[in-house]
């Protein structure tokens, strides 16, 4: 296609040329010019301000904020920087506080109300740098386990905790630093990196510190701090305390534990009570208890129950109704004088503690400040709390108001029904022992008062025995009924 001529007598449009740009200077290496000086402005107007400058001061604010934070971010990173160069490893912390004051070791997460030990130890782990602020918001975070759930107002010389922490320098004095004087980390030990301070315990022991004059007779002993104790009375309570030693089903000793539960059942290894000692005017023992593990007020209705024997408001023979399933009244002792004392790690010591890597968990470098932290914190509290408060009197005076005989009176109930037992019309298992028949299963037991007593199933009866289900006068005199068949 061609391009259309232009007609005749008319010439082309000569094309335009196009100007060449050319650069701008820079205004800022240009002097001022009178084009660019700014006009006056007229008289009462308002001078035109800068947007970003309107909020006047709080524009300066907001810029001092933000530098701040800029300035509150590097210190931040720095200091993550350097806690990242620091090794991160699984640690045990020996601890001894004394519990007057506090709910109890375990922390409740969001509530302020009631201060537990924990509270003051995260506080202090947190200000000392062993563990970020995070880390005691969840602890989680950092693995931590305690060995004991210690109760409100007890004490302890040999609790033990892990967790993961970083290893400061002088990380044992720097968290003392932020504890009060009546909480004190005595020990710390490197562990392996899957320890757990509560599946790895072995045992517990306890010690329970009281006035003597808990153990005076209601009827012809004072009732007041001349007390002391004989040694006929001392070796009657290590009689009974004996008793415990075994495994028994403590349901009775607890709260919220039904007699069938197989958790109510406990091992105690051993129980007994020290020679008495004189402090300010007052005598006082001290009750040692070595178990697996422990229920909720288990030790305290254990001395509890001994005491209201030995003063002779409970029989003998409740130790071992006790244990039965039948529901029997325990009394709590109070909680002052309760000391967790030192925990066992044997397991783990035969498996780790000779590898060469790691220190057995024994605390034998420790017993000395182990000891003089009783002597300070632990013994001069119970003591002058007993002296202020009488909490061991106040608790003896409620021992009458128990109905220890409630048990028996039950099983005489039972035994009357099923045609065995006293009033039953004749002797028997049950007259001869006083217990219900589904505790007269057990092939053989021991009374706490030393009389070995063998009980066989009531189901046959030896040709001797006279009539079914009874027993004649000449064999319970005999003994017959009590093992003699």
């Amino acid at each position: 296609m061609t391009a259309r001529s232009p007609g005749p007598g008319l010439q082309p449009a000569p094309r335009r040329a196009r100007p060449r740009r050319s650069r701008r200077p820079c205004l800022c290496s240009l002097p001022p010019m009178a084009g660019n000086v700014e006009a006056p402005a007229p008289v009462g107007a308002r001078p035109e301000r800068d947007p970003k400058a309107r909020g006047g001061w709080r524009g300066g604010a907001r810029i001092w904020e933000e530098t701040e934070q800029q300035a509150k971010k590097l210190r931040s990173a720095s200091d993550a920087e350097q806690h990242r160069k620091l090794p991160k490893r699984k640690i045990v912390l020996l601890m001894g506080y004394s519990g007057k004051g506090y709910h109890g070791m375990q922390r409740n997460v969001g509530s302020s109300q009631f201060k537990t030990i924990e509270d003051d130890l995260v506080s202090a782990l947190v200000r000392s740098g062993c563990i970020p602020e995070n880390h005691g918001e969840d602890m989680r975070k950092m693995s931590f386990q305690r060995c004991a759930r210690t109760d409100k107002g007890v004490s302890a010389a040999g609790q033990v905790v892990s967790l993961k922490v970083w290893l400061i320098d002088d990380i044992l004095e720097k968290i003392n630093g932020h504890l009060p004087p009546h909480i004190r980390i005595l020990g710390l030990k490197r562990v392996t990196g899957g320890f757990n301070s509560k599946n790895k315990c072995d045992a517990r022991t306890y010690l329970y510190m009281l006035p003597t004059f808990a153990f005076a007779h209601k009827d012809h002993d004072v009732q007041d701090e001349s007390y002391r104790l004989s040694a006929d009375t001392l070796r009657r309570v290590n009689a009974l305390l004996a008793c415990y030693k075994g495994t028994h089903n403590f349901h009775n000793f607890t709260s919220q534990k039904g007699p069938r539960e197989a958790s109510a059942r406990r091992y105690i290894l051993d129980m007994f009570c020290e020679e008495p000692f004189v402090r300010e005017g007052m005598e006082f023992a001290v009750i040692k208890v070595k178990g697996q593990s422990f229920m909720t007020h288990q030790i305290r209705k254990m001395v509890g129950l001994v005491v209201a024997v030995i003063k002779g408001y409970a029989p003998e023979s409740l130790l071992e109704r006790s244990w039965g399933e039948a529901k029997v009244d325990v009394p709590k002792a109070p909680g002052l004088g309760l000391v967790l004392e030192r925990v066992h790690f044997d397991k783990y010591n035969q498996r780790f503690g000779n590898d060469g890597l790691h220190e057995p968990l024994d605390w034998t470098q420790e017993e000395a400040g182990v000891a003089a932290f009783k002597e300070q914190h632990i013994y001069p509290t119970i003591i002058s709390t007993e002296r202020q408060e009488r909490s061991m009197a106040r608790w003896l005076g409620t021992l009458p108001v128990h109905d220890f005989d409630a048990t028996a009176h039950a099983a005489a109930g039972l035994g009357a029904k099923v045609g065995w037992g006293p009033g039953a019309g004749g002797g028997g298992p049950g007259a001869a022992t006083g217990l219900p028949f589904r505790e007269l299963g057990r092939a053989s037991s021991l009374l706490c008062t030393g009389v070995p007593v063998s009980i066989m199933r009531t189901s046959k009866l030896s040709p001797r025995g006279g009539s079914r289900g009874h027993t004649t006068a000449d064999q319970q005199s005999r003994g017959v009924g009590m093992g003699g068949w």
